[in-house]
């Protein structure tokens, strides 16, 4: 007779029983109400977890939907989703300037992004950049730029190694909850002049 091996508080799971989510990146032109809710809940516990592109505390889920309902209508913002396992748990949105600023017609601006603490940790922040990159690119952009606060360090650490390079620092570039917070400004070419 065999007797259970129990096990041990701490052991990492067989194989078969790790989840990988299946992950993917599109750009939202419309909402339904179950993908607003999903997201509004992912931008909830991203800005709970220190990571919500400008918030520091949940603005309330009627602001948030009225948010990112107004991002769909702004003729220069791209709003993209992550999914895992089909479910919204991040957004990321590609800025281009506006008609009138033509000596930056050639570049464009990676913001608003973020990815749920529980979706973490299985590539989707890498992919969205891919995709808004993809897409900068074919709408002819030579340079994506973006900012970060000096806090989010596994955002910084996916930027740097995606060949971002920082250009500058901003000393008093956010306030969280009474400190002032150092921002990096990063840039990327994305196409060399006269080549694609």
């Amino acid at each position: 007779m065999s007797e259970a091996i129990p096990e041990a508080v701490g052991a990492v799971p067989p194989l078969a029983a790790i989840h990988v989510p299946r992950l993917s990146v599109e750009r939202a032109t419309e909402l339904g109400d179950e993908d607003l809710q999903a997201l509004c809940e992912a931008t909830n516990a991203a800005i709970l977890d220190g990571g919500g592109f400008g918030w520091v505390n949940p603005p309330g889920q009627q602001a948030l939907e009225r948010y990112f309902r107004g991002v769909l209508l702004v003729p220069e913002r791209e709003l993209f989703i992550g999914r895992a396992d089909g479910v919204v748990t991040a957004s990321a949105q590609l800025v281009r300037p506006p008609r009138n600023n033509e000596a930056q017609s050639h570049s464009a601006q990676f913001m608003h992004a973020f990815v749920a603490p529980y979706a973490r940790g299985h590539g989707l922040a890498r992919l969205m950049m891919l995709k808004v990159e993809e897409r900068a690119r074919a709408q002819g952009y030579r340079v994506l730029n973006l900012d970060v606060r000096e806090t989010q360090t596994a955002a910084i650490a996916l930027y740097e190694a995606l060949g971002y390079q920082r250009w500058g620092e901003h000393p008093a570039y956010a306030r969280v909850r009474g400190k002032l917070v150092r921002g990096f400004f990063y840039t990327k070419v994305l196409k060399r002049d006269g080549k694609d």
